[in-house]
């Protein structure tokens, strides 16, 4: 028997809505089973860097790439680089997901701004924030952080003038902070000002002001990458590796091929840039000037005698490399400046103190060879050689190779530079030392 179903137009409407209920049910449940039940935990602790940026710019978009419910900034610093804690500031404002600034110790400086930037702040009993008057503390650099504290607090409804005072000491804010004065502020402080949102313990306590007490905390660690790259574009760190690399190419200059200092030199410059290549600081051009300026001085050093548009052109590159690595002219110059003062001393210091020092003997020869010793010196021919004139085989720094009456001799001279085929006179003989200057060619 067969049964046959007339349906009116009502029916097959009603039928309709219910299957399209169902599907976007499906679907809805679907999408909701998906979503981790997760909060992200991104730690900012120790000096603000440009590798810390790099860390949690992967950090926040590994968070909302896998749906988490939230992003706990766990912060303790006493601040950093300016322009890390803008680009950090910016990838939190930007966030979709709530974020929340968990104050452990203390915000100051960069950490503060970094801070503000967050949808929440919470605050441990015994943390402060604030103290972020920029150095240099020129009108300039004020201005433009004092913009950023203001614009920043003012996204996330928090006071402008406390995020002013934090960074303009100009900034007088009566019964909380006189002129000339930098705010900082305790935990119970910045909650009365509405800075904070609550003080709390530790982490759970978070996760319970987030209505998220059965959440899981995910903590998200730097990988080698930026653990390297943070250690490398360290303020510090990287004035010293400026330093070294400068104090070996200058070492170089001063002696005869390419040695030990150089290769250190070299190394040093070259972690220095590839820091700065990991973080997305340094571009190709920056390497690309870097090598030529490097192939400039390598050509002065072996190639080319003396001193001169090679060896400047190279130098020239390589500090134009190190600018554009920076992205920060004051920050660079203040690097580059740090960096040649220390070359310099050190170079100085190397000269005087080391040729003194056990470890120094140890490479050179200081046996004399006395006459009572039963050695003989033919010094008797070679005072004949006093006035006499000649030319240099090779370059004199001040050593080198020259020919007088036809014969090949080890000379030096007073100090200063003789490039080769130069005409040379001899001024003195002491020991077996045979002492020349350059002769003027007219």
């Amino acid at each position: 028997m067969i049964i046959k179903y007339n349906l009116d137009k009502k029916s097959k409407i009603f039928l309709i809505i219910i299957t399209l209920f169902v599907i976007f049910s499906l679907i809805a449940l679907n999408t909701y089973a998906n979503e981790t039940d997760e909060v992200y935990l991104v730690s900012i602790k120790g000096t603000i860097d440009l590798g810390l940026s790099s860390y949690v710019q992967r950090a926040l978009e590994e968070a909302v790439s896998n749906k988490a419910k939230a992003v706990i900034l766990e912060i303790d610093t006493f601040g950093g680089r300016v322009d890390a804690a803008v680009q950090i500031r910016d990838q939190i404002i930007n966030l979709n997901i709530p974020s929340v600034a968990y104050i452990k110790n203390r915000a100051w400086s960069a950490g503060a701004l970094i801070a503000l930037s967050a949808k929440y702040i919470l605050m441990d009993k015994s943390a402060s924030i604030g103290a972020a008057e920029p150095q240099p503390a020129d009108e300039k650099t004020i201005s433009a952080l004092r913009a950023e504290f203001t614009s920043t607090a003012l996204s996330r409804g928090r006071s402008e003038d406390i995020a002013a005072a934090m960074v303009d000491k100009d900034v007088e804010i009566k019964g909380i902070i006189e002129k000339d004065k930098i705010l900082t502020l305790n935990a119970e402080q910045a909650i009365k000002l509405n800075i904070a949102d609550n003080i709390v313990l530790n982490n759970e306590e978070v996760l319970n002001f987030l209505n998220l007490r059965d959440a899981k905390i995910v903590h998200i660690y730097p990988n080698w990458a930026e653990n390297i790259s943070r250690f490398v574009t360290n303020p510090v760190v990287s004035s010293l590796l400026l330093s070294i690399g400068f104090l070996g190419l200058i070492i170089e200059f001063w002696t005869l091929g390419w040695g030990i200092a150089g290769s250190i030199g070299i190394i040093s410059l070259s972690l220095f840039f590839g820091g700065h290549i990991i973080v997305g600081l340094a571009g190709f051009e920056t390497i690309i000037l870097f090598v030529i300026g490097l192939l400039l001085l390598l050509a002065e050093i072996f190639f080319i005698p003396g001193f001169g548009l090679a060896g400047i052109s190279g130098i020239a590159a390589i500090l134009a490399s190190i600018f554009l690595t920076f992205g920060n002219i004051i920050q660079a110059t203040y690097s580059i400046l740090i960096a040649l003062g220390i070359s310099v001393i050190g170079f100085f210091l190397l000269i005087k103190y080391i040729p003194s020092t056990r470890t120094w003997r140890k490479f050179v020869l200081s046996t004399e060879q006395k006459k009572e010793l039963g050695y003989t010196v033919g010094t008797k021919d070679l005072k004949r050689l006093i006035g006499g004139k000649g030319i240099s085989i090779t370059p004199l720094r001040p050593s080198g190779i020259v020919e007088v009456n036809g014969k090949k001799l080890d000379a030096l001279t007073r100090g200063e530079y003789v490039d080769s085929n130069t005409k040379i006179k001899v001024i003195s003989i002491e020991g077996n030392k045979i002492v020349v200057e350059a002769v003027d060619a007219s």
